[in-house]
Protein backbone atom coordinates (compact mmCIF):
# COMPACT_ATOMS: atom_id res chain seq x y z
CA UNK A 1 0.00 0.00 0.00
CA UNK A 2 1.55 3.72 -0.93
CA UNK A 3 2.03 6.15 1.76
CA UNK A 4 -0.49 9.02 1.20
CA UNK A 5 2.19 11.69 2.42
CA UNK A 6 3.83 10.90 -0.98
CA UNK A 7 1.88 11.09 -3.54
CA UNK A 8 1.88 14.53 -5.19
CA UNK A 9 -1.56 16.33 -5.69
CA UNK A 10 -2.65 18.48 -8.99
CA UNK A 11 -2.09 21.44 -7.51
CA UNK A 12 1.84 20.79 -6.80
CA UNK A 13 2.56 19.42 -10.04
CA UNK A 14 1.10 22.03 -11.67
CA UNK A 15 2.43 24.80 -9.58
CA UNK A 16 5.99 23.16 -10.64
CA UNK A 17 4.61 23.09 -14.35
CA UNK A 18 4.20 26.89 -13.88
CA UNK A 19 7.85 27.93 -11.48
CA UNK A 20 10.17 25.82 -13.89
CA UNK A 21 10.07 27.32 -17.25
CA UNK A 22 9.94 30.34 -15.39
CA UNK A 23 13.19 29.90 -13.56
CA UNK A 24 14.89 29.01 -17.19
CA UNK A 25 13.67 32.14 -18.52
CA UNK A 26 15.09 34.22 -15.79
CA UNK A 27 18.13 31.70 -15.52
CA UNK A 28 18.26 32.30 -19.02
CA UNK A 29 17.89 36.27 -18.97
CA UNK A 30 21.19 36.29 -16.48
CA UNK A 31 23.35 34.62 -18.39
CA UNK A 32 22.94 36.88 -21.33
CA UNK A 33 23.49 39.65 -19.07
CA UNK A 34 26.51 38.68 -17.77
CA UNK A 35 27.88 38.20 -21.19
CA UNK A 36 27.55 41.61 -21.76
CA UNK A 37 30.88 43.72 -21.85
CA UNK A 38 31.10 47.19 -20.60
CA UNK A 39 32.84 49.88 -22.04
CA UNK A 40 35.94 51.41 -21.47
CA UNK A 41 34.87 54.93 -20.06
CA UNK A 42 32.31 52.52 -17.38
CA UNK A 43 36.19 50.30 -16.60
CA UNK A 44 38.05 53.25 -16.66
CA UNK A 45 40.36 52.04 -19.26
CA UNK A 46 43.78 53.55 -19.86
CA UNK A 47 46.37 52.44 -22.67
CA UNK A 48 49.29 52.17 -20.24
CA UNK A 49 50.01 50.10 -17.02
CA UNK A 50 49.39 51.05 -13.40
CA UNK A 51 52.45 50.23 -11.86
CA UNK A 52 53.06 46.76 -12.40
CA UNK A 53 49.74 46.03 -13.48
CA UNK A 54 49.01 45.97 -17.49
CA UNK A 55 46.05 44.05 -19.62
CA UNK A 56 48.89 41.10 -20.60
CA UNK A 57 48.80 39.90 -16.84
CA UNK A 58 45.39 40.46 -16.73
CA UNK A 59 42.98 36.77 -16.50
CA UNK A 60 40.22 38.28 -18.77
CA UNK A 61 42.52 39.58 -21.74
CA UNK A 62 42.62 38.13 -24.72
CA UNK A 63 46.04 38.29 -26.75
CA UNK A 64 46.28 39.35 -30.02
CA UNK A 65 48.52 37.55 -32.95
CA UNK A 66 51.57 38.89 -31.39
CA UNK A 67 52.86 39.71 -28.26
CA UNK A 68 52.54 43.27 -28.66
CA UNK A 69 49.41 43.34 -30.86
CA UNK A 70 46.24 44.74 -29.17
CA UNK A 71 43.79 41.89 -28.19
CA UNK A 72 40.29 41.95 -26.40
CA UNK A 73 39.00 41.48 -22.84
CA UNK A 74 35.64 39.14 -21.53
CA UNK A 75 35.25 42.70 -19.84
CA UNK A 76 35.19 45.44 -21.89
CA UNK A 77 35.16 46.25 -25.27
CA UNK A 78 36.77 47.40 -27.67
CA UNK A 79 40.51 46.99 -29.01
CA UNK A 80 42.64 46.08 -25.58
CA UNK A 81 45.99 47.27 -25.51
CA UNK A 82 48.71 44.72 -23.74
CA UNK A 83 49.99 47.53 -22.28
CA UNK A 84 46.86 48.75 -20.73
CA UNK A 85 44.85 48.49 -17.54
CA UNK A 86 41.46 48.81 -16.20
CA UNK A 87 39.40 48.74 -12.80
CA UNK A 88 38.80 45.25 -13.34
CA UNK A 89 42.49 44.05 -13.65
CA UNK A 90 42.90 40.71 -11.95
CA UNK A 91 46.44 38.36 -11.98
CA UNK A 92 46.88 35.41 -13.52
Amino acid sequence: MEDPSEKMTRRQALSGLIVLPAMAGFLASTASVAQAKGSKSQYKYQDHPNGGNKCAGCRFFQAGKTKSANGTCQIVSGSISPNGWCIAFAAK
